[in-house]
């Protein structure tokens, strides 16, 4: 893998590049729609290549290991293959997701035990056999297993967590550099920077990472609790300290001005899932503010689902007639608004690419922000 930095604002800290890879080039800021199970959910890839142009997606390394499990995406050949999906991805290690099984699951220092929220059986996630699952599972860039401390623990915690989570570093780095990809092209290994909300943690593991020369540099455990105020007070801190000629994701994250507030602070790389799973639930985002297509409001609206739309959905269909499908319980309702939510945060970041290279992002984010976070 390769980053190169293109172009930088003079007033923030955004920034934006291209990452290459051998399924294809990434152009940053760049959202990832979310494929947890192989799947965008309810989302062609057809529409996810032709209509709005996503250049990767994210898989996730828990459910995949569970179902439909290593044995048969080793025989298909690797998630790529599987599901279809020609252009790059992105795994996590499934840390999240152990951690959002607090009541079946054990941390220890060889790993983590769980329990599959599918049939109760009994799994272990160790550092070594992490990378041997996300070899298999064969995405582009994988993600360390650590530890996701969560946003309000105490200080004692956060510090247990937080040097467990860079024991577990080494160790993946170490198995990572002794195994091969299976597929025939190459997988870059990003650590994640945890240390919750406290600003020295955070430095320590932000420069003992940086200290590694990695491909790339994740950023975890925010968006878990925290205050968002506090999420842009990390990212401050971490912009000077992770390396400038790296890629940074930030993981999980979040609304789209939570999006743009984190490119003015240095980040490239975003995932979330809101985009689908609010879409299914009748919430929009549009370039005039969030709406509530099930509210009556929208009954005999029979303008665009955004006037500012660029993709197929908002050329197609009028918010009077998705709401209709939305009442009726119709199941192209949640296709609709999921693809429209899809391409709105992807034009987001294409916006916002568009205005670092012009030179003028931080005007541009002003002008753009209040209405996006705004209720309509």
């Amino acid at each position: 893998m390769k980053f190169t930095l293109q172009a930088r604002d003079a007033q923030t800290s955004a920034r934006c590049g291209l990452i290459q890879t051998d399924h294809g080039e990434i152009e940053t800021p760049i959202f990832m729609p979310v494929g947890t199970v192989g799947s965008v959910k309810g989302v062609y890839h057809r529409d996810l290549v032709e209509d709005f142009n996503a250049r990767i997606i994210l898989g996730n390394t828990y459910h995949l290991y569970l179902r439909p499990g290593l044995e048969i995406l080793h025989k298909a050949g690797g998630l790529h293959k599987f599901c279809g999906w020609e252009r790059p991805i992105l795994t996590d290690s499934g840390g999240f997701q152990v951690f959002s099984l607090s009541k079946i699951r054990k941390i220890t220092e060889e790993g983590c035990i769980f329990q599959s929220h599918i049939d109760g059986s009994r799994h272990i996630f160790t550092p070594e056999n992490n990378m041997d699952t996300q070899r298999i599972i064969g995405a582009d860039i994988v993600m360390a297993l650590d530890e996701c401390c969560p946003g309000d623990a105490d200080r004692k915690y956060a510090e247990k967590s937080l040097a467990l989570t860079e024991k577990w570093l080494s160790r993946c780095i170490k198995h990572f550099n002794e195994t091969e990809p299976l597929y025939g092209y190459s997988q870059s290994l990003f650590p994640i920077v945890q240390g919750c909300i406290y600003p020295d943690l955070r430095r320590k593991a932000a420069e003992n990472i940086a200290a590694l020369n990695p491909d790339g540099c994740a950023i975890g455990g925010l968006a878990v609790g925290e205050p968002t105020e506090k999420m842009y007070e990390v990212l401050e801190i971490l912009h000077p300290i992770l390396p400038q000629d790296k890629p940074r994701y930030l993981m999980g994250v979040g609304t789209p001005a939570n999006i743009l507030e984190a490119i003015e602070r240095g980040v490239d790389m975003f995932d979330c899932v809101m985009p689908t799973r609010n879409g299914r639930n009748g919430m929009l985002f549009t370039w005039e503010g969030t709406i509530n297509i099930r509210n009556k409001k929208w009954e005999d609206d029979f303008s665009p689902i955004d006037p500012q739309g660029t993709s197929f959905v908002d050329r197609s269909y009028t918010k009077a007639y998705l709401r209709h499908l939305t009442i009726a319980g119709e199941m192209l309702a949640a296709q609709i608004a999921s693809e429209h939510n899809l391409a709105f945060y992807l034009d987001v970041v294409r916006k916002a690419r568009e205005h670092i290279l012009a030179g003028d992002f931080a005007e541009w984010k002003k002008s753009v922000i209040k209405k996006i976070e705004s209720r309509l």
